[in-house]
């Protein structure tokens, strides 16, 4: 019997009696961080304003706190699987307080970029060590995909909470306050993990950091983005935007060059070669770039051109959190263990992609009702169904001393994603409203036909943009169908038992 199946063994009779308080304090950080996310899309023309944020900057309010968050998240999993899940997961509550305070505080554009890297920093450390944390406390398959269930729940509606929220703090507080609000929800938290939560030592990994990989990936990422962002104001075929692609390239190979060298890899290359695997992060990575560009013209286009008020542009966002709710828990989970991922995920990212079809129809009147209601529940069912059966997929079969940083891998292909389509898509959407203007604004005489083709020329560019987000859905479906072969799970034996205990280790994540 190896290490691995005797450990689970010893672990499985006596579950931790404090693990259902424990799943409440780690929802409630999930809560948190998925609040954050949302709830700055609705404030952000507000702090734009005030802070007197460019419109080339504005993404990077964004971006970011996902380049953060996604360049080291691997590290955040590994420190985790190294220093120890709770005292990880604790370090990150507190840090993502101070963060928030400094993001609530901030009275220039360079503070509150600060502040959000240093948000996503420590979103890094706490997202990988909550989703370890209940790996190793939910032995038992039965309680563990309830214990999961719940939490998505509650992440899936924090989604909507922080529309909602967001929306009410900015009308009728300040935009500050959709930071501060962080600052309970920590303590709370962090005050109720240090308690409840006793962390099986069992699964730690012992192995020394790979320093290396750590500055390479971090490096290689951040490259990556800067690249795309940078192509926004400066153009693809300037020196800097080319270089940085070039030197993305290269710090990323050599990163994995490093990886299949060291004994004790930052990413070990067995959690990503698979072929699975390998699909579900590829295909999840370009879902998110399609629709994290979205969330942003989204919220400008309601704004800015319908003229809604932060806690409309709130709840109009609702019934795209309403359709991934009862995508996920009504039809993702009730089906997962019935068909094989790939005939959930590939009709999940082609639904998600009519949705967003119908939004390439936007023009300045256009009417919720009609066009983007529609649009949403689509969206919002597609991606709900394709969730489930890839956060599930993305950590089966890893050995339980890679859980985290498999799970920080998903997270990290979400991140990285999310970072690029902000940047990649706003680049579009500008360059395509910047040459409207420019072939219309001749023939208009008065002030007023010149506002009307400036904001004709903005939705030109949201609609410009959205094309290629389609374009990147369907992809996503290609490769969900294409790469992922395995069959419907057999959910008959219960993990932590027999030969192959690492088969059966499944870590859903949940998105950011």
């Amino acid at each position: 019997m190896s290490e691995s199946v005797q450990a689970a063994a010893a672990k499985a009779p006596a579950p931790d009696s404090n693990r259902w308080k424990a799943l409440t304090f780690i929802a409630l950080a999930q809560l948190m961080v998925v609040l954050d996310a949302t709830i700055v899309n609705i404030a952000l023309p507000s702090a734009q304003q005030d802070l007197g944020i460019s419109d080339g900057n504005r993404q990077w309010v964004i971006t970011a706190y996902a380049l953060a968050f996604g360049g080291l998240l691997l590290f955040g999993g590994r420190i985790a699987d190294l220093w120890g899940r709770k005292r990880a997961f604790v370090a990150g509550l507190i840090g993502f307080a101070g963060a928030s305070a400094l993001g609530g505080a901030a009275t220039n554009e360079a503070m509150m970029l600060g502040a959000r890297a240093l948000q996503g920093a420590f979103g890094a450390l706490l997202a990988p060590a909550a989703l370890s944390l209940l790996a190793v406390m939910f032995t038992d398959a039965k309680e563990r995909a309830k214990a999961f269930g719940i939490y998505g729940a509650i992440a899936g509606g924090g989604g909507a909470v922080g529309f909602i929220l967001g929306g009410v703090l900015t009308e009728y507080m300040d935009w500050r306050w959709t930071f501060f609000v962080n600052i309970p929800f920590a303590i709370v938290a962090a005050a109720g993990a240090y308690f409840v939560i006793r962390e099986p030592a069992e699964g730690r990994n012992r192995s020394p950091l790979d320093i290396p990989g750590v500055v390479l990936s971090t490096l290689g990422l951040v490259s990556l983005v800067y690249g795309f962002t940078r192509a926004e104001s400066d153009g693809w075929g300037d020196s800097v935007t080319v270089g940085m692609f070039v030197a993305s390239a290269v710090l990323l190979a050599a990163f994995v060059f490093v990886e299949s060298k060291v004994k004790a890899p930052l990413l070990p290359l067995r959690v990503i070669t698979e072929r699975n695997r390998g699909g579900v992060y590829l295909s999840l990575g370009l879902a998110i770039i399609a629709m994290f560009g979205l969330f942003l013209f989204l919220t400008y286009y309601l704004q800015l051109v319908k003229g809604y008020s932060p806690v409309k542009t709130g709840f109009a966002f609702l019934p795209m959190i309403a359709g991934m709710i009862v995508g996920s828990t009504q039809i993702g989970t009730r089906l997962m263990t019935r068909v094989a991922p790939r005939l959930l995920m590939a009709p999940g990212f082609l639904v998600a992609g009519a949705g967003m079809l119908l939004l390439t129809q936007l023009e300045i009147g256009s009417s919720y009702v009609s066009t983007i209601l529609p649009s949403m529940v689509l969206l919002g069912l597609g991606m709900g169904t394709a969730f489930m059966p890839a956060m599930s997929l993305a950590t089966t079969g890893v050995e339980p001393r890679d859980a985290g940083v498999a799970s920080a891998m998903v997270n990290t292909s979400q991140q990285v994603g999310g970072a690029i389509g902000t940047a990649l898509l706003n680049t579009i959407a500008a360059s395509a409203t910047t040459s409207y203007i420019k072939d219309h604004i001749a023939g208009a005489g008065s002030q007023s036909q010149q506002q009307l083709v400036q904001l004709q020329g903005q939705v030109h560019g949201y609609t410009n943009a959205i094309w290629f987000a389609v374009g990147i859905l369907v992809l996503a479906a290609a490769i969900a169908f294409t790469f992922i072969n395995v069959g419907k799970p057999d959910m008959s034996s219960a993990p932590g038992f027999g030969d192959d205990v690492e088969d059966d280790l499944k870590v859903p994540v949940i998105a950011h």
